[in-house]
């Protein structure tokens, strides 16, 4: 049965090169499909992997209909045996709607990749409307990582080098370069909520008010004396 497919992570988790992989796989086995994306760092119209990867793709807009795209293109006499769409957390909630008209109207399996929550750690519209109707959600495993080496399960957006929680929802910036204007970084929770970045990690050493409230208590030495004294 033809399903809806939503794979979820943080930026750098890899999404993009599963999206990739997918279309790989499926086309050297004969199958054909249509691939969608919106706002990709390589710019309009390409679906692009941090590894280098890149392919041709629709670019999908705000008053993109994916539905009605489809139909046209199959009474056209194209062919379309799935359809994978990157970037879906910056799809409308209809346009999803649209995306599970495709599954269940066309018999088209859609895989829809994307990240969950924005730098203010609220679901993007695309991604609950996602969640509510997909059916079946997965988690990425290629796990990114916080600059202190725990696993990174926030986004954060930086201007200027500093970590800011108040603006649009999308603005395109680069996760390979934070201190730029406007840039991306992947935090743990503790340093999402800290505002701390590498930058600002990297300024100087970290107040005691920003240590873990768990640390070990420095153990209690007991002095002896020198061998063979009274």
């Amino acid at each position: 049965m033809p399903e809806l497919a939503f794979f979820y992570g943080t930026m750098d988790c890899g999404k993009s090169t599963l999206a990739l992989q997918i279309e790989h796989n499926r086309s050297t086995r004969g199958l054909r499909g249509m691939i969608f994306t919106r706002n990709d760092r390589a710019g309009e119209g390409r679906l692009s992997s941090r590894l280098g990867l890149v392919t041709e793709a629709v670019e999908a807009g705000e008053e993109f209909n994916f539905h009605a795209h489809l139909v046209k293109h199959l009474t056209a006499g194209g062919r379309s045996d799935y359809v994978i769409v990157d970037e879906a957390q910056f799809l409308a909630p209809e346009q999803i709607d649209q995306l599970a008209r495709v599954v269940d109207d066309l018999g088209m399996d859609v895989f829809a990749f994307g990240i969950a929550t924005d730098f203010r750690t609220r679901l993007f519209p695309g991604s609950q409307r996602l969640m509510e109707l997909a059916d079946r959600i997965e988690v990425l495993q290629v796990e990114a990582l916080c600059w202190c080496g725990a696993r990174a399960t926030h986004n954060a957006r930086t201007v200027g080098g500093k970590m800011v929680v108040e603006g649009a929802q999308v603005v395109v910036g680069d996760v390979g370069d934070p201190t730029g204007e406007v840039g991306y970084e992947v935090l743990c929770r503790r340093h999402h909520r800290r505002r701390l970045t590498a930058t600002a990690a990297g300024a100087g050493a970290l107040s005691p008010d920003v240590l873990p409230i768990d640390a070990p208590a420095t153990p209690h030495v007991t002095e002896t004396a020198p061998f063979g004294s009274r």
